[in-house]
């Protein structure tokens, strides 16, 4: 899935609900075609795994410098889902992303134009139930199932 676009992006981490300038979320599916004498027979099935941007300002990035004090440490954060719901005038969509792991990317972006202080935070999304889109999940219940 490519960039969410819209007049308001939420995103709740753990408790801390924030609003985010820009999202990103993209899923790699290693699932492939099998060949019989160079001539495609069907695929297979291989791992999948999915990773995105938040780009914020610098108050909603104080609510995740607050998260990181009390957990004592950004790389203390622990692992949460990320709820994204957008909108436009006449569209939505809701992305959920589980147990999602932060490591901090461009910790300031500025210029010297009037515009907001930007941060951009990384995320890999470590949870057996993956994503949700608009309610789908992406993987089959059978594939998350058997994992302990």
């Amino acid at each position: 899935m490519s960039k969410l676009s819209g007049r308001d992006i939420d995103t709740t981490i753990g408790s801390y609900r924030v609003n985010i300038e820009e999202a990103s979320l993209s899923i790699e599916d290693g699932t492939g075609t099998t060949k019989t004498r160079g001539v495609p027979d069907g695929f297979i099935e291989g791992d999948v795994s999915a990773s995105g941007e938040i780009k914020l300002n610098t108050g909603q990035f104080q609510i995740i410098v607050e998260a990181a004090k009390e957990a004592g440490s950004f790389r203390g954060l622990p692992t949460f889902d990320l709820v994204f719901n957008a909108e436009t005038t006449d569209e939505s969509i809701n992305v959920e992303a589980f147990d999602c792991k932060l490591s901090l990317s461009d910790v300031l972006s500025a210029n010297q134009s009037n515009e907001r202080l930007m941060h951009t935070i990384k995320y890999e999304v470590t949870g057996r139930e993956f994503v949700n889109i608009n309610g789908v999940p992406y993987l089959r219940s059978e594939e998350i199932e058997r994992l302990n």
